[in-house]
């Protein structure tokens, strides 16, 4: 295995030089610019930079990543078991337990020892290019990330903090159905109450519904929803209260986690967490929920990807399936070099 420094990058922004670690999101308040993972399931890794500057993504280098080959992939959930889900979630919606849940499931494919991911960070940049793309490369701490996000999570700006819900997707705009709009209005709802607990009242507000957004191989409707922090709230009271995002969980929250515990079988790990930086210095930060993002499992000798789809009442289950392999088709061509990097086109 490579001997990797440590590294964090987003778009370019880049961080080296690490100064510490911790999983205390007090951190995040304190002073220093931190890089920032938190997986789906809880577990929270900040860390500390010394130098902070800007660099674009460097330029990939033919035959420097070794991915995967594109039938290496398995996932946790096959096709049958995934439409199974869907169909139970649709009973809890039918028993009232729960108006939509996110199903997702886990792709994972042995990982070269000496794959670096800031590698394939280069490569997404250019087969997959998204506005919240990035790396997170702690080795001694057990993260190794590359996400290509199209979804904000977080962004903080002094007291002022915004959220941006990504539910709906196709691969244009036609493909939208009513089904998507509704669902991304009950997140925007469930994401409005989650800032409302940390916010002045009277401060939330959507300033964008269900807008069409264009992304490599496909659309999505997203909405953003923005408050202003109490003065007693700091990043552990936002995580807190927002955490995990409700794109990828489901409303309620607290029974979507219950279904979503009872349904998966593998954990999400930063797949549906936040990954991003924080600087504590000048009061700002965005976190990106860690969508089309790839993590290394070097105790397993695998690299992993994950995938998923809302489902609500108006779910068609292989339609279902059909939207978490869209998620993944480009990105896993990606990164098992069904990409030209010359060209610029999926081959």
């Amino acid at each position: 295995m490579l001997d990797l420094p440590p590294l964090a990058r987003f778009g370019d922004l880049v961080a080296t030089g690490l100064l510490d670690v911790t999983g205390d999101p007090a951190a995040l308040d304190s002073t220093g610019f931190w890089a920032v993972s938190a997986d789906f399931e809880g577990r929270l890794v900040c860390a500390r930079f010394a130098d902070v500057r800007r660099e674009p993504v460097p330029a990939p280098v033919p035959g420097r990543w070794r991915g995967p080959a594109a039938g290496d992939w398995t996932s946790s959930l096959d096709r049958a078991a995934y439409t199974r889900g869907v169909r139970r979630i649709r009973d809890h919606i039918a028993a009232g337990d729960v108006y939509q849940t996110n199903l997702c499931r886990v792709l994972s494919a042995p990982l070269a020892p000496d794959a670096d991911l800031d590698d394939l960070t280069a490569l997404l940049a250019r087969g997959n290019p998204a506005p919240y793309a990035g790396t997170v490369r702690l080795p001694g701490h057990g993260v190794e990330t590359a996400t290509a996000s199209p979804e904000l999570f977080l962004r903080r700006t002094g007291r002022t903090v915004e959220s941006g819900p990504i539910k709906g997707t196709g691969r244009t705009e036609a493909d939208l159905l009513p089904k998507d709009h509704a669902e991304n209005v009950m997140i925007v709802d469930l994401v409005r109450n989650d800032l409302g607990r940390v916010c002045a009242t009277g401060s939330v507000t959507v300033p964008d519904l269900c807008a069409v957004e264009k992304h490599p191989g496909l659309v999505h409707l997203v909405s953003t929803v923005r408050g202003e922090l109490r003065e007693d709230v700091g990043w552990p009271g936002l995580l807190a209260a927002a955490f995990p995002p409700g794109s990828v969980t489901g409303a309620p929250k607290a029974s979507a986690l219950r279904i979503i515990d009872a349904l998966e079988t593998a954990p999400r790990g930063p797949y549906c967490g936040g990954i991003g930086w924080v600087d504590a210095d000048r009061g700002t930060g965005e976190l990106a929920v860690g969508i089309r993002t790839f993590w290394a499992d070097r105790e397993e000798g695998v690299l992993r990807f994950g995938t998923g789809a809302g489902i609500t009442w108006g779910s068609d289950p292989e339609g279902e399936w059909r939207e978490t392999e869209l998620k993944a088709s480009r990105l896993l061509a990606v990164a098992s070099g069904a990409f030209e990097v010359n060209e610029g086109i999926l081959t």
